[in-house]
């Protein structure tokens, strides 16, 4: 889909919005806290319009920089954080209860995503993107009955110095308590230290380099072969490097996520967040962001024209939940101190 077609699309979202709106002073304001590069900013334009109204827009790079912003006293109308992120929420009364009825565009939704563990009413949150992480590798270096190894890829020495791992615990530690047979949800002291000594093992034989959202440009350079990514980052790669491919270790298993919009328990301005996110997970709206970002919609329609337009043919704009695959859990602050100070551990060798 090229871009004059995205700009017609996000033209639409203002057509028809004359007339003089209120000075900048008399607007509502709405604050909303998303990732990095998770929006196609043209909608956050177009909801001001729209609702005149003010967007205080912040960004955040992981779900536990998100929380330390929340508990350092930031207030936000709207987060858009993961499941287990959104089940901790609910845990610690963070985050209140959405009017649903006042959703009109639920319906769109894949219905498969709704009334998940983590929310069985699905009461606190409205789905936003889902996927799965996998590993992403250059066809013309990487033998493919090395791929289908799954995560014993990543301890081939075949493809040593060639790897880029998250630099994130929770992360690297997939394919770790994967490729040894264990849930990524562990919270057994003994399964985990062996996982660390994976990790360990990994990094002197490998030498992988850690990495953060800087992994999608460098894949798409082939600046190495292999890289544990996100699917919608995957996506982004494949579309611009047609060497690259993205394979989902089914045997071993691998992570399913959410992220999802939720209300904050302090929100100012309940009645226009609340039209927030029924604007985000609208039809054409969710088109925009799901072809800006190139992560999977939880849209119906949204996610349909992006697999069959822009993304057509490419493996990583998929949602998938194999039989050994897992969502993230809550953990308790025991056992996220646990795997931090092996994460430290796994860094300093």
């Amino acid at each position: 889909m090229n871009k004059m077609f995205k700009m017609f699309l996000a033209s639409l979202l203002v057509v028809g919005l004359t007339g003089c709106g209120s000075s900048d002073s008399d607007k509502e304001t709405l604050k909303v806290f998303n990732w990095g590069e998770y929006i196609d900013e043209d909608v956050l334009d177009a909801f001001e319009e729209e609702y005149d109204c003010n967007i205080i827009y912040e960004t955040f790079d992981t779900n536990e920089s998100m929380y330390v912003k929340l508990q350092g006293g930031n207030s936000y109308d709207v987060m858009i954080p993961s499941e287990y992120m959104i089940e901790k929420l609910i845990e610690e009364d963070l985050i209140q209860e959405i009017d649903m009825s006042l959703m009109t565009n639920l319906d769109g939704l894949n219905q498969d995503v709704l009334y998940q563990d983590f929310d069985p009413e699905n009461v606190y949150w409205v789905p936003y993107f889902c996927g799965n992480v996998g590993i992403v590798y250059d066809t013309t270096i990487v033998d493919q009955e090395d791929v289908e190894e799954g995560w014993s890829l990543l301890m081939n020495e075949k493809y040593a110095g060639n790897i880029y791992m998250y630099n994130s615990v929770r992360d690297s530690f997939i394919p770790a308590l994967k490729s040894l047979g264990y849930s990524m949800n562990s919270t057994d002291e003994t399964e985990i230290a062996e996982a660390a000594q994976w990790l360990i093992d990994q990094r002197e034989i490998m030498d992988p380099v850690y990495v953060g959202d800087e992994v999608i440009d460098s894949m798409i350079r082939g600046e190495k072969a292999i890289a544990v990514l996100y699917s919608g980052d995957a996506a982004t790669v494949l579309a611009e490097n047609e060497d690259m491919a993205f394979y989902l270790p089914e045997e071993e298993g691998t992570n399913y996520w959410f992220d999802g919009m939720v209300l904050s328990k302090d929100c100012e301005n309940v009645e226009l967040a609340t039209a927030f996110m029924n604007y985000m997970i609208s039809d054409e709206v969710a088109l925009l962001n799901t072809l800006e970002v190139g992560y999977y919609s939880t849209n119906v329609y949204a996610a349909s024209v992006a697999s069959q337009d822009e993304f057509v043919g490419n493996d990583a704009y998929s949602f998938v939940i194999g039989e050994n695959d897992e969502c993230f859990a809550y953990q308790s602050q025991e056992i996220i101190e646990l795997y931090s100070s092996y994460w430290e551990k796994i860094l300093t060798q």
